[in-house]
């Protein structure tokens, strides 16, 4: 069990917040010009999605935004993230759409009247369809397609934001999107797999002294997920894998942000000639990606579990499921509290992270984990657990130094889960399908409470 929460540990000014993305959450896939994206393309095809779903309609956000600031003010925010959906803002990932952009800036205005601060994602993984057909991430031609993107958004929007985010885990775009086909743009070429990866952080070391000129004063960063992994057993060779697969989860991504240059043994790993997996470096690159940044968002999750897998010759390791039902619901290895606190308390120390915001940390429930008592209320109990867990191990890491300046729930609203579909139920609140009516949960109380005892 958790200790209770003492909220007087958090710094004053710490945001409590929550989070969502624009294609989770918004609906309305053609509304005011908004051009198609790799997710609307990807979701549409037969098997993609668990369910046949398709976030055509999603949370309806797009028309019931201010039904949703009431509650999130209710609700106690002090911080929202969201995501700008590029295809929105623009169709063909070039062309402004000043409909698209109004509506964001309408959104910005009504937080800022809430009290709520809002931190803006610029690339949440749904990249115009039409910049895909070009290559997508694969070709350096879109990193400049971005900064433009990002340039145009912060030009409308940078004297009210203050916290900017270039990309959303771009760990999950460059592996489940590219390499493995779980995700949109849905290629399975795990030997191109890195080159994106690479192309994302390029990308967004070219956007900071842009968003820092339309936005001064702001503070700038990027959110990856991050994964602390443990052996499955003592073995050797698990202990082996389980070390490569915090080379993949988390040095090749921070190295590069916080060092300037890639990890020398994934470097060796990825580049043995069996492989061939290390991306093309042009001349700049690493000077780019190591562009000084104000924080690092991590998405925490659940700590993995790692078998060596002979038969994998790219990466040498499996990760095990657990075998809890609450647990699978997304395929999770291990739900661990305590190794959230231990990997924040990493960062700060190993990198050196100026601050660190928890920009997602939420659980999974199926409606079955959801019942609705007499009253109409929902017991997530679960998830109130979860949260209680995670919440107090972050407590003890911001005791022991960590740089901890907010932390964000995933998700404010029931959303569409990718691949998962509507199955998997993050949110604080429920939408009930159909009708997309909101209805508060237990954690929703839970969490508003909390926020109130810390102000």
């Amino acid at each position: 069990m958790p200790m209770p929460i003492d909220p007087t540990v958090f710094p004053p000014g710490f945001l409590w917040g929550a989070a969502t993305s624009a294609y989770q959450i918004e609906g309305s896939p053609t509304a005011d010009g908004r051009g198609a994206s790799i997710w609307d393309r990807y979701s549409h095809q037969v098997g993609a999605i668990e369910g046949g779903d398709t976030g055509d309609l999603a949370a309806g956000h797009y028309e019931r935004w201010p039904e949703d600031i009431a509650l999130m003010r209710e609700l106690g925010l002090r911080a929202y993230r969201f995501s700008v959906s590029w295809s929105r803002v623009m169709p063909d990932g070039r062309t402004l759409n000043a409909a698209g952009l109004d509506w964001y800036e309408r959104l910005v205005e009504a937080l800022l009247e809430a009290g709520i601060t809002p931190f803006v994602t610029l690339n949440h993984w749904d990249l115009p369809q039409a910049l895909q057909e070009r290559g997508g991430w694969t070709s350096r031609e879109t990193l400049p397609r971005f900064v433009e993107y990002a340039a145009a958004v912060t030009q409308r929007l940078g004297d009210r934001v203050r916290h900017w985010i270039t990309h959303n885990e771009p760990w999950v775009i460059a592996f489940c999107g590219y390499g493995w086909g779980q995700h949109a743009p849905g290629l399975r070429d795990a030997r191109r797999a890195l080159q994106v990866a690479h192309h994302l952080l390029v990308s967004h070391g070219m956007a900071v002294p842009v968003i820092r000129t339309n936005s001064p004063g702001a503070e700038v960063g990027i959110v990856n997920v991050h994964f602390p992994n443990r052996p499955a057993s003592d073995s050797p060779a698990d202990v082996a894998a389980a070390a490569r697969a915090d080379l993949l989860d988390n040095q090749w991504f921070l190295d590069p942000l916080f060092r300037g240059r890639y990890p020398q043994a994934g470097l060796e790993w990825y580049g043995a000639p069996e492989r061939e997996l290390t991306p093309l470096v042009e001349p700049g690159d690493m000077a780019l990606i190591a562009a000084p940044i104000d924080f690092l968002g991590v998405n925490a999750y659940y700590r993995r579990v790692i078998a060596a897998d002979a038969d994998d010759g790219l990466f040498g390791y499996r990760e095990l499921p657990h075998p809890s039902s609450a647990m699978t619901t997304m395929s999770w290895s291990e739900i661990d509290a305590p190794s959230l606190g231990a990997f924040v308390q990493r960062l700060g120390h190993e990198w050196d992270v100026p601050a660190i915001y928890i920009t997602e940390n939420g659980l999974p429930l199926t409606e079955a984990d959801e019942p609705t008592d007499a009253d109409s209320s929902i017991d997530d109990a679960a998830r109130v657990e979860y949260l209680e867990q995670h919440i107090s191990a972050l407590a003890a890491a911001g005791e022991a130094g960590a740089p901890l300046r907010g932390y964000f729930v995933w998700c404010l609203l029931d959303t569409f889960e990718w691949n998962y579909g509507y199955r998997p139920r993050f949110g604080l609140i429920r939408v009930e399908r159909p009708g997309l009516r909101r209805v508060p949960k237990r954690s929703f109380h839970w969490y508003r409470d909390l926020i109130r005892q810390t102000q």
